[in-house]
């Protein structure tokens, strides 16, 4: 229910906005910019994809996703009949069992969130995305409403949405291609955006759900991440930007060719029909892409009426004369585009910061800011929309105020670092 409300706000709010724009202000093309305006079009004025071209994005985004699935979920049936999911779940199970309290031990959907964490940790979008999907699948095999969203679910997707990275090797390289004298300097601030992002979204849920996060076995996790995270940023910070893009590389694409092979040794040390197995789950990739495609296009056209019809710029303008008004630094109001469109969409927020830098400078206060804000979080409609759509939870109960919680935390912290960092 609240997903509904909220996709209906987005559009009687855009049509709203689009209308006063057309009738009173005499912006009479505005209407067709909404439904047939196409990014980069002469006289586009705020260069986005109108609804019929965002309807194809969002198809073309799930053909795309139809080979990665496949070859994922392929890759996780043949870890699954060799046992290789059960032994992650048993090494991280003490952790997930005070965590994930509804999920029994040993349970495989441990094993999915495990991995989906670690893809996301190491900049793997294109593998977290599977991941994923096969843990909200295993953790709907347990959910006895098949159409309201578990305590599980919640807390999955709320720590998966807050974005933890360890380096955001595509902002650094942004950063680069468009002169920035240090790319790498927002390393720092953007791995501590996104990891106090990630503990807010779990305390936030925990309280929701009465999880006592206190306790020695989640304290000791905790900390212990944070050691790690910690011990890795000193190393990285002493690396240059080709170093650490070098590193970055070996360390995510070589892990996953070595999760690849291991995967394929252990199956074939227990005797394990790999191919069939790999067809097996390759076969559920697909169906799970298509069955996202209803929900993705709904979503995102609900987010494209909002940008075409100008609602974010008046939204911005707003923040700027009460700044005004308030005599505040307003600094931070031109990196604000950023922060309101991460939510909605990752290609736009990424267009957003590009087109922050590309104005002000890579190097200016709002291009520094804008860069740490895209690293701060994950999308969180399009999370909602592509993970609830998979297993057809119509009812996320608290999921996304939970999580738009968590962005909100990730913003004021990604604002905080930039004038402690630059200002």
């Amino acid at each position: 229910m609240a997903l509904s409300r909220i996709w209906s706000g987005f559009i009687l709010v855009a049509i709203f906005v689009a209308g006063i724009k057309c009738f009173f202000f005499g912006q009479t093309e505005i209407f067709n910019w909404m439904i047939i305006g196409k990014a980069g079009d002469p006289g586009n004025p705020l260069n986005v994809d109108g609804v019929i071209e965002t309807c194809w994005t969002a198809v073309n985004i799930c053909l795309k996703l139809i080979g990665i699935m496949a070859l994922f979920m392929g890759f996780m049936s043949i870890a699954e009949r060799a046992g290789g999911i059960r032994v992650l779940s048993r090494v991280i199970g003490p952790f997930f069992a005070k965590l994930f309290p509804d999920v029994p031990k040993g349970h495989p959907a441990t094993g999915h969130m495990v991995m989906n964490f670690s893809a996301n940790l190491l900049g793997l979008d294109n593998a977290a995305t599977p991941f994923g999907l096969k843990a909200m699948e295993s953790l709907q095999e347990l959910n006895p409403s098949k159409d309201t969203a578990s305590n599980a679910q919640i807390m999955f997707l709320c720590l998966h949405a807050s974005g933890l990275t360890l380096i955001p090797v595509s902002i650094i390289a942004i950063r680069a291609s468009l002169n920035s004298a240090n790319p790498t300097e927002i390393f720092i601030p953007c791995m501590i955006a996104t990891f106090v992002a990630t503990i807010a979204a779990m305390l936030i849920v925990s309280f929701k759900q009465k999880i006592n996060v206190l306790q020695p076995i989640i304290l000791s996790w905790v900390l212990g991440l944070s050691a790690v995270i910690a011990m890795m940023v000193l190393y990285l910070t002493s690396l240059s930007a080709a170093g650490l893009q070098s590193f970055s590389g070996i360390l995510s694409n070589g892990l996953l060719l070595l999760i690849f092979f291991l995967i394929v040794a252990g199956a074939v040390y227990k005797k394990i029909d790999v191919f069939d197995a790999f067809i097996d789950g390759a076969k559920g990739g697909f169906e799970t892409s298509v069955r996202i495609i209803p929900f993705l296009v709904g979503m995102l056209i609900a987010i494209s009426l909002l940008r075409t019809s100008g609602t974010f710029d008046m939204i911005i303008n707003a923040l700027k004369a009460v700044c005004t008004f308030l005599n505040v630094d307003s600094r931070f109001i031109d990196g604000i585009p950023t922060a309101l469109i991460r939510p909605l969409s990752g290609g736009g927020a990424r267009g957003m910061m590009v087109d922050t830098i590309t104005t002000h400078g890579a190097d200016s206060f709002a291009g520094r800011l804008s860069s740490i804000l895209q690293g701060s979080s994950d999308t969180t409609f399009y999370v909602i929309a592509v993970y609830f759509g998979a297993v057809n939870v119509k009812n996320t109960r608290y999921a996304i105020g939970a999580m738009l919680l968590a962005d909100l935390v990730g913003i004021i912290t990604a604002i905080s670092l930039a004038y402690l960092f630059f200002g």
